[in-house]
């Protein structure tokens, strides 16, 4: 394994064990922000690991489709990248109605952790 692409991992998994530590504080947008920062660093880790051009975007669906056109196949669907994107600017800053019928809570964080958790394992076999 590359020395970057270890680097994008130990950064993953730090953001998917901060999103956890956040949860149990109840603190749900940033738990939704280290979560969805975990899966985009699982994704540019392969990326990198691969020798793929590092696309500079925090789009997930973008990132998926990317490795799929490289023949790399990742534990995450469609849907659940649209939701990753979903709450991504709102779980930053302050924005009216960004996330529609979304609302950060316990579940939605939930969720997303276990998407994180599913594409940090994947990126970990797939750098292997």
């Amino acid at each position: 394994m590359k020395s970057e692409t270890q680097t994008w991992l130990d950064y993953a998994e730090e953001n998917l064990q901060s999103s956890k530590i956040l949860l149990d504080r109840n603190l749900y947008n940033p738990s939704l922000q280290n979560a969805q920062q975990s899966v985009e660093k699982s994704l540019k880790s392969i990326l990198i690991e691969n020798g793929i051009n590092l696309k500079r975007t925090h789009d997930i669906l973008e990132l998926k489709y990317l490795l799929q056109r490289n023949n790399i196949l990742v534990d995450i669907s469609d849907d659940e990248c649209d939701l990753l994107n979903t709450i991504y600017l709102p779980s930053k800053y302050p924005m009216d109605d960004a996330t529609g019928d979304i609302e950060p809570n316990d579940e939605l964080c939930r969720i997303s952790i276990d998407i994180a958790e599913r594409v940090f394992v994947s990126a970990i076999d797939l750098t292997k």
